[in-house]
Order: structure tokens, then sequence, then C-alpha cells
């Protein structure tokens, strides 16, 4: 676990892996996911998120790698450990080819942009359907952005849609309106940083032009539409 600190948190969301056997299981686990090339705190959190890991049947944790492996998330590479999740999460093939399936028919993906997208950011399989719906009608109707382009920036698709693509996509479209922002600037560098970087880039900048831009994008993250934002 790399430290007492760890343990401790894997024991407090799985305090039953104290009745697993430290031979035949716990330990051939661990060897296995370091095989894999997770050091001792990716399995530490590892097993934070998915309390039962390192208590499963070693048979079929190897399966489970396998399958990581099968969504184009090669063993050793940094997001291994997020794929891990992604098929415990999902637990069968079955739902896994549901999940691929619902991606390339909201998204309006082929089979290689849904390998792209999930060998990126494997978490984006678990997401509910009626969520994705809402972020692809956002993403693709309303800011017009290419499937491939989303494919290759899957990560947007963890952001919150009301707290966070949609309030900065509208600061964008204010200030490309009014002039004050390059019509070219990338929409996804503005929501992949955090909060006070955006606020820093393209709130700041423009206090004297729109001295009630940082108003308006707190409203926005709120739920409201303020009547700047609002453009025919």
């Amino acid at each position: 676990m790399g430290s007492y600190q760890n343990l401790l948190r894997v024991i407090k969301h799985n305090p039953g892996i104290l009745n697993s056997s430290l031979e035949k299981v716990v330990k051939p686990n661990a060897a296995f996911l370091k095989e894999c090339g997770l050091g001792d705190c990716d399995i530490a959190k590892l097993c934070i998120a998915k309390p039962r890991m390192l208590a499963t049947n070693p048979e079929r944790l190897q399966e489970m790698a396998a399958c990581a492996e099968g969504l184009g998330v090669p063993r050793r590479s940094v997001m291994f450990r997020h794929a891990l999740c992604t098929v415990k999460s999902l637990g069968n093939a079955e739902k896994i080819a549901t999940q691929v399936d619902n991606l390339k028919n909201t998204f309006r993906w082929s089979d290689a942009e849904v390998r792209i997208a999930v060998s990126k950011h494997p978490l984006t399989l678990t997401r509910s359907k009626e969520i994705l719906q809402r972020k692809s009608e956002f993403l693709i109707s309303e800011v017009g952005l290419e499937p491939t382009y989303i494919a290759y920036r899957p990560a947007m698709l963890s952001y919150s849609l009301d707290g966070r693509l949609r309030p900065r996509y509208y600061v964008l479209k204010f200030l490309k309106e009014n002039g004050l922002l390059d019509h070219g600037r990338d929409y996804h560098t503005a929501v992949a940083c955090t909060d006070k970087v955006f606020v820093e880039k393209f709130i700041c900048p423009h206090k004297e032009a729109a001295p009630h831009l940082a108003e308006d994008y707190e409203a926005s993250c709120r739920g409201e539409v303020p009547t700047r934002f609002r453009f025919a």
C-alpha cells in the first residue's frame, strides 16, 4: 500500500479484505498488479476506488486485466489503473459492449474513434447514457465541436456540464462576439484548466472592457444565463 495511512484507508473501505487469504489471494494479486506496472501508491488508489480489487479471485483479476487491454489500454500505461476500475465497475463483457455502442451512437463515433476515446479516458465508459446524451447535444449541437475533436479529448466528458462546460463556453462566446478574444481560441484549452487559471486568463484581463464578466460567469456556474451571455 505504500504507507500505513493508505493501508488504513483500504481497510476502512473494505474491512473484509482482512478475511482474504494473504498467501493465496492478496499477495498474488498485489504481485500481478505490480507486473502490470502499478506502483504501491497506484495499487492503494485502485483499492480505495474499488475496495474488493485485492480480494478478487486471482484468475478473475487476470481476466479483468486482459479485458482492460482489450479496450486499447496496454499494461504499464498511465491509464491502465483507470481501465481496471472501468472493467470492475461494468462487471462483464456484455455491459462493456453496450457502453461502447452507446458511445458510438451518442457521439457519432466510428469504432476507431471509440477506441481512441476509451484508451485516453477509460472511465468515459462508466458515464450514464443520460449524462452523455446531454453533453453530446451541448458539445456538438451548441458549441459546434466535431465528433473526432471530442474523441481525442474525452476528458471533457468528465467535466460538469452546468458547472464547467457551459459557463466557460458562455464566457468564450461573449469575448469573441465582443471582439475581445480571437475566434480561433481553442475551447478545450479553456475547459481543461483549473478555475483559478481560467479566471486569470479569460476574465481578469478584460475587467475594464467587460466589468460584469466575473459576476456573469459566477451566475452561469449557478445555472443562470445572464442577459449579456444571450446572443441571437
